[in-house]
């Protein structure tokens, strides 16, 4: 019986036919090094997306599951040459996945109902929980739990993911970022995007991101409360609930026109946030609006490189300092030279190059979750390359890349500070007194 929905036969199917299974993207894709198996690389993928759509293979289980051992890095569409743009393939056979219910089981579900449709779809919601968990943390509890071992008895799943959640700031972004802020003087005009995990577990690099607009001369609109802007939903298959996030994400922004730029401070985030106008193309009501959108956004680094930038004051402290790129920012929306650069203008910080800077570590949405055990092993790659540098902090702009690497130095016990680049650059022009970005 068919779907109500066809995903993989409703493409284009120019799209499915652009792989030429030249192999280039079999050495850079990080399961296919590791298992050596044509059906783990892209082009094993779309081969078995293609077949779908050819009716030649059945949506089975064994599909399924293929396609969530894809970390969805896209490192495969920069080695491309014929431009296959995996990233659209890879969500709609996620999606088609989901609509045929071949991995379904009762937890499963529950897990998806409660983190998609639930906690991801209501931010408030999702804001409540993540003041519950700061207050579980700050009182000890975890560690207690932990200690205790009892997870181990009532659900060992949990046990092993319960020491990956995120520290939970005190403050989030709405109580330390106003709704506008304007500086002395003002040559631009954004629109700042907060995010769901940035807002939870890293609001002080959204205040960090705010700061740094506003030393260079840029006037800051940061809507309340905004909602998830459906990563997390698109990257996972939930199609219509990614469409409906991305009409909210676009209505916060009553005079989108008026913007110079809408700026995004999350990799990943950032590579979805581009493609609204293909999401919701089908829209009469938001396809003009999204094709704006899509113009509008731009990524903090990109934005920066692209404007006037006020030069950093001379007495910035000494640091040394490595780069990992996220690989959303870097495959996604092929933004890599931009951090270093700005990085490479802080005076005092010594940039060092990271071997195997843009292979993926493991995090990758969800994966570290999903896939724990390839989670890891990318990871540990990554480890053993940041152990050869001399760097004393990893900078790295994407918060699930910036959540897996800390916990893989804490685990190692490596004497490195992870930060996002913007953060290196707020304390740089917090070295001197300005009143466009006052010592906070």
């Amino acid at each position: 019986m068919l779907s109500a929905k066809n995903f993989l036969k409703e493409l284009d199917y120019s799209v499915l036919q652009q792989c030429m299974h030249c192999g280039m993207c079999l050495p850079v894709c990080p399961t296919y090094t590791t298992t050596k198996k044509e059906r783990n690389s892209p082009r094993g993928r779309i081969s078995l997306m293609r077949a779908v759509a050819d009716d030649e293979l059945r949506i089975s289980e064994a599909f399924g599951e293929e396609m969530y051992y894809c970390l969805g890095c896209l490192a495969c569409t920069t080695a491309c040459p014929a431009g296959v743009d995996y990233a659209n393939l890879f969500e709609n056979a996620r999606a088609q996945v989901e609509e045929e219910g071949i991995l379904d089981t009762p937890e499963r579900s529950f897990w998806r109902w409660l983190t998609l449709k639930v906690l991801f779809s209501h931010p408030r919601l999702l804001r409540a929980s993540g003041r519950l968990l700061y207050h579980y943390q700050q009182l000890k509890l975890d560690e207690l739990i932990r200690k205790s071992g009892l997870l181990n008895w009532i659900v060992p799943e949990l046990a092993k993911l319960e020491p990956m959640t995120p520290k939970i700031c005190h403050c989030f972004s709405d109580t330390i970022i106003k709704e506008r802020e304007i500086p002395r003087e003002s040559r631009y005009k954004v629109g700042f995007l907060s995010g769901c995990v940035q807002d939870l577990a890293f609001s002080d690099v959204n205040r960090d991101t705010v700061d740094v607009l506003l030393a260079n001369r840029c006037e800051v609109v940061t809507p309340r409360v905004q909602p998830c802007c459906g990563s997390l939903h698109g990257h996972n298959g939930a199609h219509e609930l990614a469409k409906d996030l991305a009409r909210k994400t676009i209505d916060q922004f009553d005079d989108l026109g008026s913007f110079d730029a809408i700026i995004s401070n999350a990799g990943g985030c950032g590579s979805h946030l581009k493609h609204y106008h293909r999401l919701l193309a089908d829209d009469p009501d938001y396809a003009e609006k999204a094709s704006l959108w899509d113009s509008k956004l731009k990524d903090i680094h990109e934005f920066l490189t692209m404007i006037e930038r006020v030069p950093f004051p001379s007495t910035a402290g000494q640091q040394n300092v490595t780069y990992h790129d996220s690989c959303h920012l870097c495959h996604g929306q092929k933004i890599s030279q931009q951090p270093r650069d700005l990085l490479k203008l802080i005076p005092g910080l010594k940039f060092e190059e990271l071997p195997e800077a843009n292979h993926c570590c493991g995090s990758a949405g969800i994966y570290n979750i999903t896939q724990p055990e390839e989670s890891q092993r990318q990871l540990d790659r990554k480890l053993d390359q940041l152990a050869k540098t001399r760097s004393e902090t990893v900078a790295t702009a994407n918060p699930g890349c910036h959540l897996q690497i800390q916990n893989g130095i804490n685990g190692r016990q490596l004497e490195k500070r992870v930060a996002h680049p913007i953060t290196l650059l707020a304390e740089a022009y917090r070295s001197q007194a300005s009143e466009s970005l006052p010592k906070r």
